[in-house]
């Protein structure tokens, strides 16, 4: 189908934009029609945009699971306000929890997938499967009487539970909706005008992802992310809990082949581009969504896609990042 393509072509990086408008066209022709948009930055200006199979730059697109990195991140935004502490006990903060296989939990433990919890989002058979917790009539209700499987923090198994809950704790820690917070402390900080969260039955926003933003918007998350929590010339977020957020928590790499290591709800991978080796922190949803932030390159790539549930959109964006990297001087 045809693309829209959107260059930018900036007097700092000139010779950059030719080899990236040719490795982006190269997606024009891909045989699954559900690859949406790329974006570029470099020093933090975009050297190359492209939209595909109907997107435009105002299309807000449904980033699944990326979600979850944006809410590690208003998490990092009631740590700085003193309202919560990454080694701070979830039953603390959420009255409700106590007494039930969160007590004791940390926000850590939680941010990192490792609650202990017996949930895990490939065994439809799992007491806290994502599918489960979101066909519940009261999905608070049903989170809170999922059993404890292993010790807390022994054990990475990914599972949107975990984000749920980091969610429902923030809320819980500063007073107000997530998606309120979220507007005054990431979003208008950003100048994101444009956004839809979607919510739960208990009307709750998912933590867990399920955050609609345009390409754009998500870059200047990134962006965000890449300069330590500065924007513009404004903090936005502290630098240490961006550094604690993209830090080597846990090595993942024998879980899933498109990262070697997890921190909080961010994925870190070392590529391999000939003889370099070049480090890469992403958010990352179903589909193929990402945000990926790569700190020796100073850059930023947005990728979105709408292959929900296909094997293929994960490994097209990776496909797509080697391609944007083995650009790069």
């Amino acid at each position: 189908m045809k693309s829209l393509l959107c260059t930018l072509l900036m007097a700092a990086a000139p010779a950059l934009a030719q080899p990236l408008d040719d490795a982006l066209a190269r997606w024009d022709r891909d045989e699954h029609p559900d690859l949406r948009s790329v974006l570029v930055m470099r020093d933090g200006a975009i050297v190359a945009e492209r939209y595909y199979n109907g997107e435009t730059v105002d299309t807000l697109h449904d980033i699944r699971s990326a979600g979850k990195s944006i809410t590690a991140l208003l998490a990092g935004a009631a740590v700085d306000r003193g309202k919560l502490s990454a080694d701070g006990r979830i039953d603390h903060y959420w009255p409700a929890a106590k007494g039930t296989a969160l007590d004791g939990v940390t926000l850590d433990q939680v941010l990192t997938m490792r609650s202990g919890l017996a949930a895990f989002d490939e065994d439809p058979a799992s007491p806290g499967n994502e599918d489960k917790m979101d066909d519940a009539a009261d999905p608070v209700a049903f989170t809170l009487v999922t059993p404890k499987e292993t010790t807390p923090g022994t054990r990475y198994c990914y599972n949107s539970m975990t984000a749920y809950i980091a969610g429902v704790t923030i809320e819980q820690a500063i007073g107000t909706d997530l998606e309120t917070f979220a507007r005054s402390t990431l979003f208008e900080p950003l100048g994101i005008q444009h956004w839809q969260w979607l919510r739960d039955t208990a009307n709750h926003p998912k933590g867990q992802g399920n955050l609609l933003l345009r390409t754009r918007d998500l870059a200047k998350i990134g962006q965000m992310v890449l300069d330590n929590g500065m924007y513009q010339g404004h903090r936005v977020l502290s630098a240490e809990w961006i550094q604690a957020a993209l830090a080597h928590r846990v090595t993942i790499g024998d879980h899933d082949r498109y990262a070697d290591h997890y921190g909080y709800f961010w994925y870190r991978k070392t590529e391999r581009i000939g003889s370099r080796e070049i480090v890469v922190h992403f958010a990352s949803g179903n589909g193929g969504n990402k945000i990926y932030v790569i700190p020796a390159l100073k850059s930023v790539v947005v990728v979105t896609s709408s292959a929900y549930g296909k094997g293929y959109g994960q490994r097209r964006s990776a496909s797509i990042l080697q391609a944007i990297l083995e650009t790069q001087p």
